[in-house]
């Protein structure tokens, strides 16, 4: 016996977008979800294939594309991040590779970007440490001048996307490398003009939503039982790195406001040592410049 074909009309009937974008937003509201009707609308577009903008264009949904989208809505109420779901994460002018082993970029760093962009001079050395997608790297690429931007990852999780995410990139260069090894980067010492740093930092105990729990990846979000594990050794490391009068960013925790001005003013090493606020008014970065002195007394 044949068997039956499906008709070519099956999954084609078109049903009405808003009732299922209403349902959508109650379901992840129900859920805890932060944002429902964005997340809900971004997964719609999503699976549409248009741009977030366009779904006021748009009357309905075919029912084989309704069923994608309530699979998907199903995924992010079970707190699935939204990121992971799109395959992509939206940093500054950029959508980077995103899924499960990486960090998934969040918004305030981009100020730690935009700091790091405008202190990028033609032609400067600049290091990314703990660079996971290489969102910041990648950033500095696009928006400044600069001649050489080393992103520095010891994940190999991590590195897969980083890697896609700056492929045929003419000045990024990815280094596999462990930001708490002192001796890292040597041919480095005393040349870099900016260097950024997006460590892990939440202190162990902490309690962090459920796409941060059960889906980033624990290395790249504690920094030990106070959060400054990484930060301690990446002090110094710059101070090695830097030349005088380079650049430091360093995004830190919002607990972190007087720790890490601290760390950099007890190094001895840096000057104008800067305490900077995201757009909650909480602490999130610090910056400071590389003071005068031999960088030779720095090698390991």
């Amino acid at each position: 016996m044949t068997p039956a074909r499906e008709h070519p009309s099956v999954g084609m009937e078109r049903v009405r977008l808003v009732p299922a974008l209403s349902a959508a937003t109650a379901e992840l509201a129900a859920a805890g979800v932060a944002s429902p009707r964005v997340d809900a609308e971004l997964l719609a577009a999503h699976v549409l294939g248009i741009g977030r903008g366009r779904l006021v264009l748009t009357d309905t949904i075919r029912a084989g594309e309704l069923d994608r989208f309530r699979v998907l809505v199903a995924r992010r109420a079970r707190r699935e991040p939204l990121q992971h779901l799109l395959g992509t994460a939206a940093f500054r002018h950029r959508e980077l590779a995103v899924g499960p082993g990486v960090f998934v970029p969040r918004p305030e760093t981009e100020l730690l970007a935009g700091w790091g962009i405008a202190r990028t001079a033609p032609g400067a050395t600049v290091v990314d440490l703990c660079s996971g997608t290489g969102a910041i790297a990648l950033s500095v690429a696009d928006e400044a001048r600069p001649g050489r931007v080393v992103a520095v990852e010891r994940s190999a999780e991590a590195q897969t996307y980083l890697r896609r995410n700056a492929a045929g990139s003419p000045v990024v260069e990815v280094v596999d490398g462990d930001v708490t090894d002192p001796g890292l980067l040597p041919e480095l010492t005393g040349a870099v003009d900016v260097l950024l740093c997006n460590p892990p930092y939440v202190p162990l105990g902490t309690a962090v939503p459920p796409e941060v729990a059960e889906h980033d990846p624990a290395e790249a979000v504690f920094g030990g039982a106070d959060g400054l594990s990484v930060i301690r050794p990446v002090v110094a490391l710059a101070a090695r790195l830097l030349r005088p009068g380079g650049a430091l960013g360093i995004e830190h925790d919002d607990v972190h406001g007087d720790a890490v001005p601290a760390l950099l003013r007890a190094d001895g090493r840096f000057t104008e040592v800067t305490a900077h606020r995201d757009l909650a008014g909480r602490p999130r970065f610090t910056t400071a410049e590389r003071g005068p002195g031999d960088v030779a007394d720095c090698t390991p």
